[in-house]
């Protein structure tokens, strides 16, 4: 980490009328380091050389879903590299992975935005809500990870105002700086909050932010976190495939991490749009040789400030990541990104999974709509409704249909959850 601080600095350190040509200089390094090192990438690209930068292929989460093997680069194994799964909230779950160096770089990025509101990663206690492993051996390891990282988890499969309240207490007697988790989660609290007419910051003068992640933050949502936990709302978005990628400055601008990454809007034939034209979220990231992530179509909508520059990028507008509750019959409420903890039982590397949707019809009704090569096996759909009673609740009955393909919305992105309740 230490070397990554001081590379990140490096970069900071650049000025901006030569950033351009930092960014030139480092995505043509990286093309050039998979174009040599990475067949996947070669094949991709279908050539050895690419002599402008608009002719290289845009990589999309189809092309990733086969072994993870297969996509490393020479030199790299999955024992030498940081592997993990994205969690499927687009409907296409893949395996990554990320060599040491980039890796390190994605923390560095992260420990410097945090800095902006005063949070110390090495001495800020955090409240942190979201999901956990609730296997023996998984929830351990979390909780070990989460003592040493100066954090307390809130696992967010049950919000119900009996779990709320012990929420409650935790912040009355924890000296907590900062909340991190999952938008939809932090909203539910914020609201119970709400009906008890307590402010957070009141009962936990400590508080300094919260950060919001991983769904949309809706105005409405940011006042009225605002007005219940008594803090700055910061708002993130980021992949864990590839880093932060955009995160509210003290200005309130949704500054670009343009460090470790490289953000492109494009059109339908993959070609740029002008700063404040909507288009599709593409980006390279600019460190990571164990596994191309060139021109990688994210799966979202956005739009570039006009005022925008190399160095210090905008996203003036994200479309999309919003995600349901789910409302079971014990009265829990569940963020759709619990799904995630359920899905990941069939989260395979060997490709199958293609596709998958879950839609609660129901109170007590789910379905699972897939599409993959071959029928679930029965191993596999047992493994499911394990996790299932142990994730959300026992009692819940759960269909599967596998299907040639799945509907998407207009703008072509397929949404993981979706709740027909109401």
């Amino acid at each position: 980490m230490k070397e990554a601080h001081a590379a990140f600095d490096a970069i900071l350190s650049i000025p901006e009328e030569k950033y351009q040509d930092y960014i030139t200089v480092q995505r043509n390094e990286i093309v050039s380091f998979h174009m040599k090192n990475n067949s996947f990438y070669r094949e991709l690209a279908g050539k050895n050389t690419v002599e402008n930068w608009n002719d290289l292929p845009v990589l999309t989460k189809k092309d990733l879903q086969k072994p993870l093997i297969k996509r490393l680069s020479k030199g790299y194994t999955p024992k030498t590299v940081f592997v993990n799964k994205t969690s499927g909230s687009s409907g296409d779950p893949f395996v990554f992975a990320k060599d040491k160096q980039a890796h390190a770089l994605t923390w560095a990025s992260i420990i410097h935005r945090f800095g902006w509101y005063g949070i110390d990663f090495n001495t800020s206690y955090q409240a942190r809500f979201y999901g956990i492993p609730l296997d023996f051996i998984g929830y351990r390891k979390e909780r070990l990870k989460d003592f040493l990282g100066q954090r307390y988890r809130f696992p967010i499969f049950d919000l119900s105002d009996a779990f709320l309240e012990k929420v409650l207490t935790h912040f009355r007697t924890k000296k907590f700086e900062y909340i991190n988790g999952y938008t939809s989660s932090i909203v539910l609290f914020a609201k119970f909050l709400q009906t008890k007419n307590i402010v957070l910051k009141t009962i936990c003068p400590t508080l300094k932010v919260c950060m919001v992640t991983s769904e949309m933050l809706f105005d409405d949502d940011k006042i009225l976190l605002e007005t219940q936990l008594g803090i700055p709302i910061v708002n993130e978005y980021g992949a864990s495939e590839l880093d932060l990628i955009a995160f509210q400055n003290p200005n309130g601008e949704w500054q670009v991490n343009s460090e470790t990454l490289f953000m492109e809007i494009l059109d339908e034939n993959n070609q740029p749009v002008p700063n404040g034209t909507e288009g599709r979220i593409v980006i390279t990231s600019l460190y990571n040789k164990a596994h191309p992530f060139i021109r990688y179509d994210i799966g979202d909508i956005g739009i570039l400030d006009e005022k925008s520059t190399p160095k210090k990028p905008i996203l003036k507008k994200l479309i999309g990541r919003t995600n349901d509750v789910a409302l079971l019959p014990s009265g829990k409420k569940a963020p759709g990104l619990t799904f995630y903890y359920v899905t990941k039982s069939i989260i395979e590397d060997d490709g199958n999974v293609k596709e998958f949707i879950i839609r609660q019809t129901k109170i007590d009704t789910f379905e699972i709509d897939y599409v993959s090569e071959k029928e679930l096996t029965s191993e596999q759909l047992k493994k499911i409704q394990e996790a299932i009673d142990n994730y959300l609740e026992p009692g819940l009955q759960f269909s599967y249909h596998r299907k040639n393909s799945l509907l998407r919305n207009a703008r072509g992105k397929l949404k993981q959850f979706i709740s027909e309740l109401t």
